[in-house]
């Protein structure tokens, strides 16, 4: 370096040597700087991974039966955490985030807790994961499923290694390697209702339903809901897309979902109809996902082989989308790190439009009740002679103006000010008669004559648009 400032200096006046003098030092500051920086980065490094080796008694190179490889943990999978003990700093920097966002308290809440996630596979293994790396320390986990090449791409976890392992064992190799300190049990069997007791026992915080088997499903909510055990239950995302249209809400809230409305009559056959929380799509399956339904002729295109249906354990299961069925599992495991942490959630906003549907359908009934016949005996008491029995109720109004008319307007599209009436006004009342307006555009539909050409009144492509929703409901009708 000097040889080189002799050579800039030479024929250089005072005031510019100094400034390269200067300069140069400036370089070799911080290229010291830097370099120290650097060793001291790896040293830290070095020595964490050493501590973390450490607390796991493990040397630098780990050994097979730690990763949960040797033949007798696949075929049984040993219950315990991998060790006794483990470096508290390193755990707790290894939660730091979670902490920065629950608070000591919230996330000391959860390596507390207990939580039981019954169902592996696309969804329950994604809601497994997120519980323990967001600092669950007890885990259960209730799956008789194995690892294939045809589910691989669902699993969270899941290696062509494991193809052939059982999903819950697949889960718990890697939360021995990520979260050693994580309490795993693993249970390789399918919930029965003789069996339900045994296998939800220990007092859970929270059971996440993740099973795929309706049978298991309704034994399951209804063994927590009469046992006073939160649970959260997934509901079918099969033949779903639209990341925006999955919610959280109480069974009684749903406003389309083929499953959801399966176990609700289900479960209201058992004395329950309220008071249990789902994870759910409103999205309607669309045209183009008609092939994928049961009883559908038509291959999808593309496919040198046809899937469908898949029939387990006498349940259809419907072709899924990768993300979505894990968006259901990492919402589920939202939930309930919030609920156990303390963390404050606003009221889903689903539960807001149940004021909406109240006044749509009171409003609907009293117009109907004032286009009811009466007789001419009846003048004096017009009002109890009109009284009727509405074919829609509550949640029928929802799903008319969430899903087959997407809360617009079937002639302008508007949101403003919106109501429900007959779209021909001769027909009765039904979900294929009912037409989603706004309030001006329902004043004039209905003081049109009842024979009138809605095409003349419309035209022919608001028509065409209004019975393809009506269309579209019936294609999909079959799922209901």
């Amino acid at each position: 370096m000097w040889p080189l400032m002799e050579k800039l200096s030479t024929g250089t006046s005072q005031s510019t040597q100094m400034i390269l003098v200067a300069a140069v030092a400036s370089a070799a500051t911080a290229t010291a700087i830097l370099s120290y920086q650097g060793a001291e980065r790896r040293h830290h490094a070095r020595h964490s991974k050493k501590r973390s080796e450490g607390s796991m008694g493990l040397s630098s190179a780990p050994s097979q039966q730690f990763l949960g490889d040797s033949p007798k943990e696949q075929d049984t999978g040993s219950n315990a955490p991998a060790t006794g003990l483990f470096d508290e700093e390193l755990v707790q920097e290894q939660l730091a985030r979670n902490i920065a966002f629950l608070g000591e308290d919230g996330v000391a809440k959860l390596r507390k807790s207990f939580v039981i996630v019954v169902g592996a596979g696309d969804i329950g293994s994604w809601a497994a994961t997120m519980l323990v790396k967001s600092g669950v320390g007890r885990i259960r986990m209730i799956d008789y499923g194995t690892i294939s090449l045809s589910n691989l791409h669902q699993h969270s976890t899941a290696t062509r290694r494991d193809v052939g392992t059982p999903k819950a064992i697949a889960l718990k190799r890697t939360f021995r390697k990520v979260v050693p300190w994580v309490d795993v049990d693993v249970r390789i069997e399918l919930l029965r209702e003789d069996t339900v007791g045994a296998l939800l026992a220990g007092s859970p915080d929270y059971v996440v339903d993740a099973t795929g088997d309706l049978t298991s499903k309704l034994a399951l909510l209804k063994y927590c809901y009469e046992n006073k055990i939160p649970v959260i239950s997934a509901m079918d995302a099969g033949v779903k897309a639209d990341p925006s249209r999955v919610q959280i809400s109480d069974i009684s809230e749903t406003i389309e979902d083929p499953l959801a409305r399966a176990v609700r009559r289900r479960m209201k056959r058992l004395g329950v109809d309220i008071g249990i929380e789902i994870v759910f799509s409103t999205e309607k399956p669309t045209k183009s996902a008609s092939s994928m339904l049961p009883g559908s002729e038509e291959k999808p295109k593309g496919l040198a082989y046809n899937p469908l249906p898949i029939i387990t354990s006498g349940t259809t299961v419907l072709p899924t989308l990768v993300p979505i069925p894990a968006m259901f599992g990492m919402s589920m495991a939202t939930h309930i790190i919030c609920k156990i942490a303390g963390w404050p959630m606003d009221p889903l906003l689903v539960r807001y439009r149940d004021v909406l549907y109240q006044r749509l359908h009171r409003d609907l009934k009293l117009r109907e009740e004032s286009m009811a016949p009466t007789g001419a005996d009846d003048s004096q008491n017009s009002d109890e002679s009109r009284s009727i029995t509405m074919p829609l109720d509550r949640r029928d109004i929802g799903y008319v103006v969430e899903e087959m008319f997407r809360g617009r307007s079937g002639i302008s599209q508007s949101m403003d000010r919106i109501c429900v009436c007959r779209w021909i006004r001769s027909e009765p009342l039904s979900l294929l008669n009912a037409v989603v307006l706004t309030q001006a555009e329902m004043e004039r539909h209905l003081a049109l004559p009842e024979d009138a050409d809605l095409e003349k009144e419309y035209g022919k492509s608001i028509v065409d648009s209004i019975n393809g929703r009506y269309e579209e409901e019936i294609l999909i009708s079959r799922l209901r």
